[in-house]
């Protein structure tokens, strides 16, 4: 089979939904998909609209269906689908009435074998029952996590004769792996439905896909521990704390230095208001790029300065979090060193020697353990245990290519409460 470009609306609104449909077929796409969350909200009428708007184009109906397979199936194909995806984890009995209802109104099936153990086995079975295609689904858990691998599509294109379709974090840096791995049905949605220019985006991913060639792109890619600070770069901390769902920043700390970006893995001090010893001491033990938080109890004296900054950057230390005081702000905002801080004030207090360093700390209700993320901008500074780093983070670039996209529907005249469909939701 020719290689497809599939799109996947995975919108929750109709409008959106066909707005994007309509820029993805001007630049060239295959294959419509009318998403789960699509059909969930707007019911089949959303395949209906589909279908009027595009009668030319194949029309995916992503049903994920259960279970009641030929009641599902014949509805979505009077509807106008094309194909209708089920699941593999289906019991057979509701693939093949499955099958046998699409037979019935000229559609095709798509098993899908997501959260499918076996799934080479499963494939086999399904292709004998009489499936017209089986995908394999990389769930969107999964991607978060920095997982997009097709090994799973290389084992089943090698094991069944029906063309393979492929979802889950595919882009333009990948989508040629995926067609090599013995894909025929590539299948993006995010890369599509949160770009900018629509249209270009499609051309780029075909260009990809036909010519079996790696296009570098900065956005709809996911990161692992190893280059997480890739998409620290690019993002804020309010992107970074919807990623959090709601995710607090700790109160009352505030930038010194305005216009910087800091993060970097916890040097953690818990000293007394006023002693220094420790926090100096641990620009000792930091390494290069790790952030130190100081625990000083919320209130003055300082215990940073211009000389601790220059020390720390001499060290090359990301920056410096203090829930105190500090002082000597204007040499540090000469010196462009990140540095947050509660208080600012003129006195310094005495370096006694009092308190620890790499051991967990408490700050405005948030525990902070040695080896965790700390993110900070203009916003304010953001936690990020470090078990649920990697997920956060590239939960954090999703939150921000979705921007992109409403950002440029504003543009276009759409209002934020248009786009966000507040009356209705």
């Amino acid at each position: 089979m020719k290689p497809v470009l599939q799109v996947a609306l995975d919108f929750v609104d109709l409008p959106r939904a066909v707005k994007l449909a309509e820029e993805s077929v001007s630049g060239g796409v295959d294959w419509l998909e009318a998403g789960t969350p699509l059909i969930k909200s707007e019911g089949l009428n959303c395949i209906r609209e589909l279908r009027k708007k595009f009668p030319d184009k194949i029309i995916v109906a992503d049903m994920k269906t259960m279970d009641v397979g030929r009641i599902e199936v014949e509805i979505a194909a009077k509807s106008g689908a094309d194909i209708v995806a089920i699941l593999g984890a289906a019991s057979d009995e509701t693939i093949k009435e499955s099958i046998a209802a699409a037979s019935n109104y000229g559609a095709k099936i798509l098993v899908d074998m997501i959260e499918v153990r076996d799934y080479v086995s499963r494939a086999k079975q399904v292709e004998k029952l009489g499936a017209d295609y089986v995908g394999i689904h990389i769930p969107i858990d999964d991607q978060m996590k920095g997982i997009v691998s097709f090994d799973k599509v290389r084992q089943i294109s090698g094991s069944v004769k029906i063309p393979v379709a492929v979802a889950g974090g595919i882009n333009s840096e990948n989508a040629a792996l995926a067609v090599k791995s013995g894909a025929s049905i590539i299948i993006v949605g995010g890369a599509i439905t949160k770009s900018g220019n629509v249209s270009v985006q499609v051309k780029r991913l075909k260009k990809a896909i036909f010519e079996k060639k790696q296009i570098k792109t900065d956005l709809y890619r996911r990161v692992t521990e190893t280059n997480i600070t890739e998409i620290f770069k690019k993002v804020s901390s309010a992107n970074i704390s919807d990623a959090l769902h709601r995710g607090l920043s700790l109160q009352g700390i505030v930038p010194v230095v305005h216009g910087m970006k800091l993060f970097g893995t916890a040097v953690t001090v818990r000293t007394y208001p006023g002693d220094w010893a420790k926090p100096v001491q641990a620009i000792d033990v930091a390494e290069p790029g790790q952030v130190i938080v100081i625990d000083a109890g919320g209130v003055p004296p300082a215990v940073w300065g211009e000389l601790a900054t220059q020390s720390a950057k001499k060290k090359r230390i990301a920056g410096v979090v203090i829930y105190g005081a500090i002082r000597d702000v204007a040499d540090i905002r000469r010196l462009k060193f990140p540095a947050y801080s509660v208080y600012i004030t003129a006195n310094a207090g005495e370096p006694k020697g009092f308190g620890e360093i790499n051991v967990p700390v408490t700050i405005s209700g948030t525990k902070i353990f040695p080896g965790d993320w700390i993110f900070a901008d203009d916003d304010g500074v953001i936690v990020i245990p470090k078990k649920i780093a990697v997920e956060t983070v590239n939960r954090a670039m999703d939150v921000l290519e979705r921007e992109n996209r409403i950002r440029e529907e504003i543009k276009r005249g759409i209002t934020l409460g248009e786009v966000s469909h507040l009356i209705r939701w």
